[in-house]
């Protein structure tokens, strides 16, 4: 599966450039798979909210929803080291991939 995806800019340019995506459709299909599933709890959190649950019981859910958002961005970047930066290392774009792979992962983590 081929995708041309407007990406953000990587730092010091000043529009955004396309970027060819192409991955499996079985990863895609798991990524979106986890996304939905976590729609669904986050939804489920808002429900207890509004029923006034206990605050303790709340948490226990948001941490369960942090950590498969946790999971689902480590297959996204498995992913995108797998194949994108992979890719760019074989068409010699390596340091611009890089690049916007730090800029992601400064806002990412911590």
């Amino acid at each position: 599966m081929v995708d041309l995806v407007p990406s953000l800019p990587h730092p010091g340019l000043s529009e955004p450039h396309l970027h060819p995506h192409v991955h499996s459709e079985e990863s895609l299909r798991q990524i979106v798979h986890r996304l939905s599933r976590i729609e669904g709890h986050v939804r489920g959190i808002k429900q207890m909210v509004q029923e006034g649950r206990p605050c303790p019981e709340v948490l226990v859910q948001v941490a369960a929803v942090r950590g498969a958002l946790d999971r689902t961005a480590r297959l996204i970047l498995d992913e995108h080291l797998n194949e994108c930066v992979a890719r760019a290392a074989r068409e010699g774009n390596i340091e611009a991939e890089l690049a916007g792979l730090k800029a992601a992962l400064d806002q990412f983590l911590p």
